[in-house]
């Protein structure tokens, strides 16, 4: 007695079992939409509005404090300025705590002429933060003018 393997006149066939691979692919399918996060990550961003009375010149009121970083002559290190009153580099921070001490919305935002370069602009960011404020605003000549 002879064994046959595969058929009538041909060698022995193999079939592939591919069960077990779909199954394995599946169950990967499954572990990554899972995974998946549903909301994207990121920051927070608050962009300004354009102010809703079109005859309003300016978003700030009185208890806004701006933080202008002026042009000085001569290359110097730019002048600093919180609300109109001058303040030098070295005190910047001690005087934005004193600010922002008794406040429990600690929110600044900062003006810059537009031909310093913006490493200037992220050290009073930076500054304003190690002094506690929460978020900082940057304000531009088009937000300025109220469009």
């Amino acid at each position: 007695m002879a064994m046959t393997v595969g058929g009538p006149g041909s060698g022995p066939t193999s079939d592939m079992n591919v069960t077990p691979l779909i199954d394995v692919l599946l169950v990967l399918l499954i572990i990554f939409m899972i995974i998946t996060p549903r909301t994207p990550l990121g920051l927070n961003a608050l962009v300004p509005q354009p102010p809703k009375d079109q005859n309003k010149q300016t978003i700030l009121n009185d208890r806004t404090v701006v933080v202008q970083i002026l042009q000085a002559g001569g290359g110097n290190q730019p002048a600093l300025k919180i609300n109109q009153e001058d303040v030098t580099w070295d005190k910047l921070q001690g005087r934005l705590e004193d600010i922002y001490k008794t406040r429990a919305e600690k929110v600044m935002f900062v003006k810059s002429d537009p031909d310093l370069p913006f490493a200037d602009v992220a050290q009073v960011i930076d500054v304003a933060h190690s002094a506690g404020v929460d978020k900082v605003g940057l304000i531009t000549a088009k937000i300025e003018q109220g469009g």
